[in-house]
């Protein structure tokens, strides 16, 4: 165990602990008391009044730190605190940030110093570094009397912490294998050693000796042979064998003799590089000069509420939040507020007001924080003329040269630029005057509720004033001028590159039902957007594959709520370095050759592959009931999400008590129609035959970004933050579809 961090200066404060005042809002602050735990990897707070209850948070947990009034509730308190004793722990996922006020500024900046040191630190950890560090927290977890050893009554404990339901005699046989001081207690050497026996995985063992001829290593011959025969490496197997092994042999003595151990294969194995999901899908792979309407965009709704649509809290987080996890399409909610300044909000509801001006700060400070390409605003406008100028003012001061005025070149487009071309560039879009006959409704999504297709044409002259548009706001729309939809046929008779239309999920999953392949070659030149039903009051999400499917780009979800639509969504743009844009497949972009989803095989590229998916075991599934003697009873089910006919399940059988190791050997097989469409979701659920089973973990991933072979699958939580070392270890094959299908 690395104990640097004894040495630093920052991170000692940290260790003595600091009482903080917490703050909720202007009228919650309340005394917390906080320390890093001797691991270093933890962190302790209770309140004074808690007697012995206290809680910890992981510091890997923490994203980022912010450091003075960062946040909107410390922003809220800023003439109360100076902004050198405050500080913002920002959390994964859809955790709320944690805001401080320290008592001194050298207290409040030992705290941002050391957990940035702490982040970064996390951060860079090799895989057995991280695997040190996650047996040491079980050994100071188990060790209740502190005393640096642990006794039999403190394993046992310890396994079941572990989620192992163990017998208790072959327990106390490794205990007694690992105490080779035969002091009927466990040091922390000892204790790594009961880890790795604990830890021993038969499936991997077996794979090693089939290809080591000693039993004892693997050369760099015979990993080369498991990288080509078992893993469907080609090219460049004998450099990856040596790559591996320089890599992950934690052995001095094998690595220069060019051979690897079992605990170097076996480390190898649950790496990234290990991982299903291809490696280098991770970086910006794609071509990201075509036409903005060749790309799909991960796309938010109504993205200012944190919770649901009626009630819920409107907040400059949440921006923050859909932003960090590559969202490059964001909603703006626009309706008059006091003092000549618009607000943002779901109109006629009780979810509460924020400054449009506040936003758009926001948005110029976090845009391009995850992703140079470009970001589209998405403006819902309820606003009258007065304060549409005042948005105009704001968008044009604030956002500066980030903000897109003009087409690119000063021409008009004859097709859409490409991410590449708007790299760095904020869009606007909404209604623009003299673009085509409108109602008097500037708004986008309203105007599916009360649609007036007879309105009149508008001469320009008049258009403000009968539009209800200022020509302030409507000189900064470029390439996203919203139109109402009236059809393929007229779309396409009417076509103009940089016109898009929004349509309620209702409206557009009726139109791909009947009409699939026009809305295909409608999205090849145009844009589309989707959002979600007004009846979604609790932020509940639609199934998104079914509008990509059809080539719409953006597809609105409701960001805040986990679940299957948003594992989907984080599953499809994962790829491409997050970068929040995706290519669509080949055979979504070609004019000349129609694609209907309803129909794959009628395609002439059509080519099905068979998936075939062992499932061989898991590792450290986390518990669900945190009851102490409580222990998971784990399944996996496997699903495809893609065209119709691909939609899929298949489920293995659950095993008794046990989260820690569970074996299933178990094949799933799938036939895929359309492999350029497909998602495939594992899911690990807790069995339960009397209720619904419990959700445990699942990871999402586009079939083209599978790697065959021998791989493990690293499990996220329900709100798609990692929970390692959760995993699931499988062995996955595809082939062509040559007999037909069964």
């Amino acid at each position: 165990m690395d104990t640097g961090h004894k040495d630093d200066a920052d991170l000692q404060v940290m260790m003595a602990g600091s009482t903080f005042r917490k703050v909720k809002s202007h009228s919650w602050k309340k005394p917390r008391h906080f320390r890093l735990l001797e691991d270093g990897l933890n962190i302790w707070y209770k309140s004074r009044w808690a007697g012995r209850g206290h809680s910890t948070f992981l510091v890997s947990d923490v994203e980022a730190v912010r450091q003075g009034h960062q946040s909107e509730v410390l922003q809220s308190i800023a003439d109360e605190f100076p902004p050198n004793l405050c500080f913002t722990l920002e959390f994964r996922g859809r955790q709320g940030n944690l805001d401080l006020v320290a008592e001194t500024p050298e207290e409040a900046g030992a705290w941002v110093r050391g957990m940035r040191k702490l982040i970064h630190k996390a951060k860079n950890m090799d895989e057995k570094e991280r695997l040190d560090q996650w047996v040491w927290d079980w050994f100071l977890k188990a060790d209740k009397n502190k005393d640096g050893r642990m006794n039999f009554k403190e394993v046992r404990k310890l396994l079941k912490m572990m989620n192992v339901d163990m017998n208790e005699d072959h327990a106390f046989y490794l205990f007694t294998m690992a105490d080779t001081s035969m002091s009927s207690s466990l040091e922390i050497d000892e204790f790594v050693m009961f880890y790795k026996m604990l830890t021993q995985r038969d499936e991997v063992w077996k794979l090693f000796q089939d290809y080591s001829s000693d039993g004892e290593m693997l050369s760099r011959g015979e990993l080369e042979n498991i990288l080509r025969i078992e893993q469907q490496e080609g090219d460049g197997c004998v450099e990856h064998a040596q790559e591996l092994i320089d890599r992950y042999e934690p052995s001095e003595m094998a690595r220069s003799q060019g051979s690897m151990s079992l605990d170097g294969f076996q480390l190898y194995l649950c790496s990234q590089e290990g991982s299903i999901f291809n490696t280098s899908h991770k970086d910006l792979y794609q071509d990201m000069s075509q036409p903005l309407s060749h790309y799909f965009l991960s796309s938010s709704h109504n993205t200012y509420l944190l919770e649901d649509q009626l009630r819920g809290q409107s907040s400059l987080e949440a921006y923050i939040q859909a932003l960090k996890r590559g969202c490059r399409c964001v909603e703006i909610d626009c309706w008059d507020g006091p003092d000549d300044e618009p607000v943002v909000y779901h109109g006629h509801t009780l979810t509460s007001k924020i400054l449009f001006r506040d936003v758009i700060a926001t948005i110029s400070e976090y845009a391009f924080k995850a992703s140079d390409y470009p970001l589209i605003l998405s403006l819902e406008n309820h606003c009258g003329v007065e304060q549409q100028r005042v948005m105009a003012q704001h968008l044009e001061l604030i956002l500066g040269s980030l903000l897109l005025r003009a087409p690119l070149g000063g021409e008009a487009p004859q097709q859409l630029p490409s991410p590449q071309d708007l790299k760095g560039k904020i869009l606007l879009k909404t209604k623009k005057i003299g673009c085509e006959t409108l109602t008097d409704e500037v708004s986008d999504e309203d105007e599916t509720v009360n649609p007036d297709p007879d309105s009149p044409s508008t001469d320009q002259g008049s258009a403000e004033s009968k539009l209800k548009m200022s020509r302030e706001l409507s000189d900064l729309v470029v390439y996203c001028k919203s139109v109402h939809f009236r059809g393929f046929q007229h779309a396409q008779a009417h076509y103009k590159c940089d016109e898009m239309s929004s349509l309620s999920e209702s409206k557009a999953r009726k139109l791909a039902k009947e009409a699939g392949a026009d809305f295909v070659q409608h999205n090849i030149r145009q844009l589309s957007r989707i959002y979600p039903s007004g009846l979604r009051t609790v932020s509940s999400n639609y199934n998104p594959q079914e509008l990509w499917n059809v080539g719409c780009q953006i597809v609105a979800l409701n960001f805040q709520t986990a679940g299957l639509e948003m594992d989907l969504n984080d599953g499809l743009f994962h790829q491409n370095a997050g970068c929040g844009y995706v290519l669509k497949p080949g055979f979504m972009r070609d004019s000349e050759l129609p694609f209907d989803p309803e129909t794959p095989q009628e395609h002439s590229g059509y080519a099905p592959l068979r998936l075939s998916i062992q499932i061989l075991s898991g590792q450290q599934l986390p518990k669900v009931n945190q009851k102490e003697g409580s222990i998971i009873d784990p399944l996996v089910r496997v699903e495809v999400y893609g065209v119709p006919q691909d939609l899929a399940k298949e489920e293995t059988s659950h095993i008794q008590n046990n989260g820690f190791n569970p074996v299933w050997n178990e094949t799933l097989n799938f036939i895929v129609h359309n492999p350029g469409l497909a998602l495939v979701r594992f899911v690990v659920e807790d069995h339960d035959k009397a209720s619904r089973n419990d959700f445990v973990g699942q990871f999402t991933l586009p079939f083209t970004s599978i790697r065959p072979g021998y791989r493990h699958i690293h499990l996220l939580s329900k709100d798609g933050t990692s929970i390692p070392p959760a995993s699931l270890f499988v062995n996955v094959s595809t082939s062509e579809l040559t007999s037909g299908p069964d």
